[in-house]
């Protein structure tokens, strides 16, 4: 009920295209330092910003540096998922995990599932802590789990997210990098079933900050063997865990808008109720272009340019962009008259 709650606030509180676009990028950025800072990644979030900016460097870190590349790369092609609404698959699984591993390139392949053993082992003692499944397993259940998640209507989407976060990191599909790829896929379950809250939450933070509380919440069972403990596992007390930090996560996004409300930005509430989800997205461009393509558009979404134009002429058609000019080949649209005070901070 807090989640539900705090997601109808969210969706009614005004908010201008400028300071929404300032709230999603800083998401992005502790997101990611968060994530990897649950591995143990050594940069603070002002030295992320800077990685990711390509505004510094930090020699003896260049690990941390990649990881936290890699992991803003798999963000960007996670939103680009949600916004063509795509389904989750193994593929797009194999991606994400690629992109993760990456330093950040754009273009990989995706990473084929591991083909040996691997085990988790305690940092200090060196005992077992965890041994996953065979890699003869893994195929088969990471088939399993794909339609479950896409297929699972009778559950919330909380619920479903957090018992596929479980899931995958018990099957463990990888060598390494599972932590990172289980939570972009929650991520990207919950952003397909309408939790998205604009992009502003951080998951990853309740979390980190009490890092014994997670790992003692996930690996439940009367055995380290995947076999003899984690299989068949009451995984209520995990479930209630994830929920809560959502929960946590989600009211610190109310917080956060209600302050930027509070500093006096205009409140364009029932103008903006107008638009649909593409289109509040959309008015991001219009920040920083007085006129943009249908090129420019379609980037944003990861669409076709069959898909652009479309797009462009439903728009023009509905009233929220103008055609700047009349050529065919190089058409530009500008923003509505009556939506350009949309841009006001």
């Amino acid at each position: 009920m807090r989640i539900e709650a705090a997601k109808e606030k969210v969706i009614l509180l005004p908010i201008n295209p400028t300071v929404l676009a300032s709230l999603r990028e800083t998401a992005k950025l502790y997101t990611t330092h968060y994530s990897t800072m649950i591995e143990g990644n050594q940069l603070k979030p002002e030295e992320v910003k800077e990685v990711i900016q390509h505004e510094g460097h930090f020699p003896g870190r260049e690990r941390d540096e990649h990881e936290v590349k890699g992991y803003y790369a798999a963000l960007a092609q996670l939103e680009q998922y949600a916004a063509q609404n795509h389904p989750v698959t193994e593929k797009v699984i194999k991606t994400l995990h690629a992109l993760v591993m990456s330093d950040g390139r754009s273009r990989v392949k995706a990473t084929p599932y591991r083909d040996g053993q691997n085990v988790i082992k305690d940092g200090g003692t060196g005992t077992i802590v965890y041994m996953p499944p065979e890699s003869k397993d893994v195929p088969g259940l990471m088939r399993n789990l794909v339609p479950w998640i896409k297929e699972n209507e009778e559950l919330p989407c909380p619920i479903v997210a957090g018992i596929a976060h479980y899931q995958f990191a018990t099957i463990h599909p990888y060598y390494d990098g599972n932590g990172r790829a289980s939570r972009l896929l929650t991520i990207l379950i919950l952003h397909l079933g309408g939790y998205d809250l604009k992009g502003l939450y951080y998951l990853e933070e309740y979390y980190a900050k009490n890092l014994l509380g997670y790992y003692r919440a996930i690996n439940v069972g009367p055995s380290h063997n995947y076999y003899f403990g984690r299989v068949e596992s009451d995984i209520t007390d995990w479930i209630e865990y994830f929920t809560e930090g959502m929960a946590f996560a989600f009211e610190k996004v109310v917080v956060q808008m209600i302050a930027s409300s509070e500093k006096g930005e205009k409140d364009h509430s029932e103008l903006m109720r107008t638009l649909d989800p593409k289109q509040r997205k959309a008015l991001e461009l219009f920040k920083d272009y007085d006129v943009v393509t249908s090129k420019q558009i379609g980037d944003l979404f990861g669409f076709q340019p069959r898909t652009n134009s479309a797009l462009c002429k439903k728009w023009v058609e509905g009233g929220f962009l103008e055609i700047a000019n009349q050529s065919f080949k190089s058409r530009k649209y500008s923003l509505a008259k009556k939506y350009k005070k949309l841009l006001d901070i």
